[in-house]
């Protein structure tokens, strides 16, 4: 019963917030609202019992990309303006394809529900598990990509620090 109430607040708590996200008029209130999305959504992996999800949404997600928003956020934009509201056509094209959106995510969860759950599997992966197929170079296992996300990401760390200087 406390697990059904807590997933209930905490999926409260996202819907708000992620409807507060993307209508507010401050950009950095905005980032705001999405940091709290983020932060429920690792609340979310805890009640699962996927403890090492929690700490990578929180870290990576919640930390890392956060930040990132806001630095991109002041060095492209001044925060403290208001954005202007998007004209009527737009907007009603924009609720027409996320109903759309909803709908066809609502079938596809319905028509395949009882395949999901004989796919789950119950006992969470030792973090050793992860670990070696994170940093394995056999088949199957990331080393390769891992080391390929790092230097696109220093790519775009230098690139940003070149946009910055100009400024």
């Amino acid at each position: 019963m406390a697990e059904q109430i807590i997933f209930y607040i905490l999926a409260a708590i996202i819907a708000v917030f992620s409807i507060l996200a993307v209508t507010s008029n401050r950009i950095i209130r905005s980032a705001t609202y999405l940091l709290f999305v983020l932060l429920a959504t690792a609340g979310l992996y805890v009640m699962l019992g996927f403890h090492y999800l929690m700490a990578v949404q929180i870290a990576v997600y919640a930390g890392g990309i956060m930040v990132l928003f806001i630095f991109a956020i002041l060095l492209t934009n001044k925060p403290g303006e208001d954005l202007e509201p998007e004209n009527k056509g737009k907007r009603i094209l924009a609720a027409f394809l996320s109903l759309t959106g909803l709908a066809f995510c609502g079938h596809v969860i319905y028509y395949n529900v009882n395949k999901v759950y004989t796919l789950v599997i119950p006992a969470e992966l030792k973090m050793q598990d992860i670990g070696h197929t994170l940093m394995g170079t056999e088949k199957y296992q990331y080393l390769l990509p891992f080391e390929i996300i790092s230097i696109l990401l220093l790519a775009c760390i230098v690139g940003s620090l070149m946009i910055a200087r100009k400024r």
